[in-house]
Order: C-alpha cells, then sequence, then structure tokens
C-alpha cells in the first residue's frame, strides 16, 4: 500500500525499528513473520516509571543537597572569623613558609648523604662488575678464536685494534673511595 501512494519501504521500515528502539512500539517473530504492535497502556506505563523513576532522583539529590549543607555548617563551626584565627592561620602560613625553606636547604645538600653515597658507592661496584665480566668474556672470544683459527691470527689481531681492543686492554681495578668528611 506504501508504494502506490509514494511513501518507500525503507523508510516505513526504518521508522518502525525507530520506535522499536525507544520502546513505543513491540515486536515479536512468530513464524516467519514479524508482528509489530502497541498498546495505549504500554506507553502510559512507560511514562509513569520514567516519571517515578526521575521523582526518586531528584528526592535523593534533595537529601544529599540538604546533606551537604549540614556538612558545611558543620564545618564553618569553630572557623568564625576572629583575632586567635588569624593570628593562628598566619603562625601557620609562617611554619609552612619555615618547612619549605629548610626543605629546599636539604635538598641541597642531599649529595652529602650518607645514604645516596652508599647507593652510588654500590652502583659503582655494580658497574666494575660488569665492565671485569665483558672484559672476561672478551678475553675468553679471544682465547676461542686463536685455538678455532690460528691461520687468521694476524686479521684477528687488526680486527681487535679496530674493535679497540689494545694490547693494554686488561680489568679494572676499582677505586677506594672514602665517604665525604672522613679520613683517607
Amino acid at each position: 500500500m506504501g508504494p502506490k501512494k509514494g511513501v518507500i519501504s525503507q523508510s516505513v521500515k526504518d521508522v518502525v525499528q525507530s520506535l522499536v528502539d525507544d520502546d513505543l512500539v513491540l515486536k515479536d517473530k512468530i513464524g516467519s513473520s514479524i508482528y509489530f504492535w502497541s498498546l495505549p497502556s504500554t506507553a502510559g506505563n512507560q511514562l509513569r516509571n520514567v516519571s517515578r523513576k526521575l521523582e526518586s532522583d531528584l528526592h535523593a539529590s534533595k537529601k544529599r543537597y540538604a546533606e551537604l549543607v549540614e556538612q558545611c555548617n558543620a564545618l564553618k563551626k569553630g572557623r568564625e572569623e576572629s583575632d586567635d584565627r588569624e593570628e593562628a592561620l598566619s603562625e601557620l602560613k609562617s611554619v609552612e613558609l619555615n618547612h619549605k625553606e629548610l626543605k629546599n636547604e636539604l635538598a641541597q645538600y642531599a649529595d652529602n648523604d650518607p645514604a645516596t653515597f652508599e647507593t652510588m658507592k654500590k652502583g659503582i661496584e655494580v658497574a666494575y662488575s660488569a665492565a671485569n665480566r665483558w672484559t672476561d668474556n672478551i678475553f675468553t672470544l679471544r682465547q676461542w678464536c686463536a685455538n678455532n683459527f690460528p691461520q687468521a691470527k694476524e686479521q684477528l689481531e687488526h680486527l681487535y685494534q679496530e674493535a679497540g681492543i689494545t694490547d693494554d686492554f686488561d680489568y679494572l681495578e676499582p677505586p677506594n673511595v672514602a665517604p665525604v668528611g672522613s679520613p683517607t
């Protein structure tokens, strides 16, 4: 009937589907057919449910607002403007400023902190240990190459020179580092 009146069937499907999506029209598949229907009481029930939900949300929001106002008033008690309060606030600001200055001064001396020094010392020991481990690996590799490729000795020596492995290449000895302020 729609195409005879100039209505495109796809637009009818779209409108019906949007009504189903909005819960204004119900649908069921019975056999191979899909049936659509809407009852006046269904729309009324939906509106009443939405109205109840909104009213309960409004009631909960008003209750929460009243609680917050009461809490705000309770927090204001004891904070009335007075000379004692102003004096206490100025003292608090002064103490906070002093704390910040002392914290900045402490940060300047962080490099001389014994705990920081010990951490740095342990880091140096780990770095020296790793460097010596790699040196040992290089010596092992050189020995293996010399044993397995005796005919390429000159080429290997040239390769070592290019890589920076010279004749004075050896293990590292960690320096004795004394803490700052202690006798050496």
